[in-house]
């Protein structure tokens, strides 16, 4: 599974689920052929009512790709207490 992150990069840095990826929607397409076109790809961002992880899971569909978004973003993340990781 590939944990993608489509916030823009300055909130990547300040902080993400660990491992996760970044890339833009802007990014997207310019980046597929970096995913295992068969594992599951996982994005997120602000929350659950923020579109950009919609828009890149249709994105990354288009490619072919197996992708969903995870339920809620960062914030829910770290409400349930989970790490954060952020870029020194």
């Amino acid at each position: 599974m590939t944990v993608l992150d489509v916030r823009p990069a300055d909130e990547y840095a300040a902080g993400h689920i660990p491992g996760a990826l970044n890339a833009t929607l802007s990014e997207i397409d310019g980046v597929v052929s970096m995913f295992d076109s068969t594992a599951e790809i996982v994005a997120y961002c602000r929350g659950p009512h923020c579109v950009y992880a919609h828009q890149a899971v249709a994105a990354l569909r288009r490619h072919g790709l197996n992708a969903r978004r995870l339920d809620g973003g960062l914030p829910e993340w770290r409400e349930d207490g989970r790490k954060i990781a952020s870029v020194s």
